[in-house]
Formats: structure tokens, C-alpha cells, sequence
């Protein structure tokens, strides 16, 4: 029944055997299962045609949750990782976990509650009214109003809002400032919505959409995803000792104990650093602009650490 709905939730129109013929059952049995979907309060409705068939419609009111096995586990995960997504609905999660679990029959409820876990948390923490606005305004193509910071002394700013991105704990919202009259990102942990304003016509973003933008702005980029600086290394490390801390960085095994590597970074001395975090052998294969750069820090370290004379 589990997937019999799944596939009416799938698309508008199934005709009776070819639901019959998906779920490896009798059109007799498709029929059984619809009359009890029905009974929990699932609007479905008849088709008619040669074949005959059904539609999921939508229903005025919730009809019972039904869950499988992994659904039961997913939710309970969700609900337990909200203190790291950054909004402040732990004790609505909290609450809602409860409540799914208390209609769960026995094996849901003993396998959610055997995933239990410590959550970080995050750094930040944004109310969840101030998503909602900003979402709104996002899904009407409204100019957001508010006040940045804080600072309730300036004029609020007026942006046009064209996604939310989540990222590693922080909310930020990337629009267009209609007072600077370009891109920009904003936090949403520091912003403060006002009344919206008028309806705008969205903007094609830059680099195709929200998150590669977001994504290019921390790499001290302007329209592409990608780092400024890329190097190539060999390190006198396995692969499995390197992998942990690779990011988006590129690896390959050579052999048991040496790794070719190629990252990026903002800078040369940002490369440095990232290769010498390992405190390994290392072997620089291009390019020449990374080589030369690192020759001018080894200067630099070695001017640094070099015995000092007194002066006469």
C-alpha cells in the first residue's frame, strides 16, 4: 500500500495495470489497496478510459502520515540534526519527534530510537519568523526591506531577493542591492525584516544560481566557481591520511605511500599552507607560478628565523 501511494504521489494519472503491472500485483489487489487508502483519508479519484485508472487528488484535510522503514529513520535523523542547520526550532523538533514517534508501531519506534547522537550545534542562530520572511518575499518576488548589523540608525536596505543558501551552519541570502545596485551577500543571523515593497523582475545571478555564487564568493571569485590559484603536489603520504582534509580538491594514490593532489586556494601562500599542514615530504609539479611563489616564502621563513645581531 506504502508504494502504492508512492507512485500515485509519483504523477497525475495511472491506469490500473499498469499500477498493477509496477507492483507485481493483480488489478484486483490495486483496487483493494485504493479502497483502503481511501478509508485513511486519501482523496483518490477514478480515471476513466479504456484502461481506467486513478488520481491522487489533493485533499482539504491531512490524512494520516504513513512511513517506511527508511522514511521512520530519515525523519528522526532531520529532526535530531535541526541544532546544526542554524534555526531555532530545537524544541519544535524535539516535540515533533515525539509526536511521530508515539504513532509509529513497535519496530519504527525501536529503530529511531536506537539513532542517537550528540549534534555540534551551530554558531549562529536565526529566529525562524526571519526565514519565513525572507522566504516569502523570495517566493512572491517582492523587494525585501530591513535593517542590517543591528544598526537601526540607517535607512533599511532594500534588496531584491533571489535565493537562500544554508551552509555549514549560516543562513545567507543573496540578492540584489537596489542602493548599490549590485550582488551581494547578506546574513540572515543579522538581519531584521521590515514591511516588504513593490514586486520585481528576477535577475539572471551571475555564476547560474544561488549556491555556486555563495560558493564563488568564499573563493574570492566573481562569476565562476572556482579558486583563483590551483596547484599540483606529490606528498610522501597514503591517500587515506589526506583524504580526510581534501575538500574539493582533486587526489590520486601512486603508490602505497605517495599521493598526487591537486587544490585550490585563494593565494600561493594559502596553497603553502594547506600542503604543509601535513608536515610530510612534498614535491611541487606545477604550475611554475607556485614553485617561484614558494621559493619567495622559504626566503621569507628563513630571513625570519635567522639568529639576530645586537647592534653596535
Amino acid at each position: 500500500m506504502l508504494a502504492l501511494l508512492s507512485l500515485l504521489q509519483g504523477r497525475s494519472d495511472w491506469p490500473g495495470p499498469v499500477l498493477a503491472g509496477r507492483l507485481g500485483v493483480t488489478v484486483r489487489t490495486v483496487r483493494r489497496d485504493v479502497d483502503r487508502l481511501r478509508e485513511l483519508g486519501y482523496r483518490i479519484t477514478a480515471v476513466k478510459g479504456p484502461d481506467g485508472g486513478y488520481r491522487l487528488a489533493a485533499g482539504a484535510d491531512l490524512p494520516p502520515l504513513l512511513f517506511d522503514d527508511e522514511q521512520a529513520v530519515a525523519i528522526a535523523v532531520a529532526l535530531q540534526t535541526v541544532s546544526s542547520v542554524g534555526v531555532d526550532l530545537e524544541d519544535a523538533a524535539a516535540r515533533a519527534l515525539a509526536t511521530v514517534r508515539q504513532v509509529m508501531p513497535s519496530r519504527l519506534r525501536h529503530r529511531i530510537d536506537a539513532v542517537r547522537f550528540t549534534d555540534a550545534g551551530s554558531r549562529t542562530r536565526i529566529g525562524p519568523a526571519v526565514l519565513e520572511a525572507v522566504s516569502t518575499a523570495l517566493g512572491k518576488r517582492v523587494v525585501l526591506r530591513f535593517d542590517y548589523g543591528g544598526d537601526e540608525t540607517r535607512p533599511p536596505r532594500r534588496v531584491e531577493p533571489h535565493g537562500v543558501v544554508a551552509r555549514d551552519g549560516r543562513w545567507y541570502l543573496v540578492a540584489w542591492d537596489l542602493d548599490r545596485s549590485q550582488w551581494r551577500i547578506f546574513r540572515l543571523d543579522k538581519l531584521s525584516p521590515k514591511m516588504p515593497g513593490g514586486p520585481f523582475t528576477p535577475r539572471p545571478i551571475p555564476t547560474g544560481d544561488a549556491r555556486t555564487f555563495l560558493s564563488a564568493h568564499f573563493k574570492g571569485a566573481e562569476r565562476d566557481d572556482v579558486w583563483p590559484h590551483y596547484a599540483e603536489v606529490l606528498l610522501d603520504l597514503p591517500a587515506r591520511e589526506i583524504a580526510p582534509w581534501l575538500g574539493d580538491g582533486e587526489l590520486e594514490p601512486l603508490t602505497d605511500t605517495t599521493s598526487r593532489v591537486r587544490v585550490g586556494s585563494w593565494s600561493w601562500a594559502g596553497l603553502m599552507a594547506w600542503v604543509l599542514r601535513f608536515d610530510a615530504p612534498f614535491t611541487i609539479v606545477g604550475p611554475e607560478a607556485f614553485a617561484e611563489a614558494a621559493a619567495g616564502l622559504a626566503e621569507r621563513i628563513t630571513a625570519a628565523t635567522a639568529p639576530t645581531t645586537d647592534a653596535p
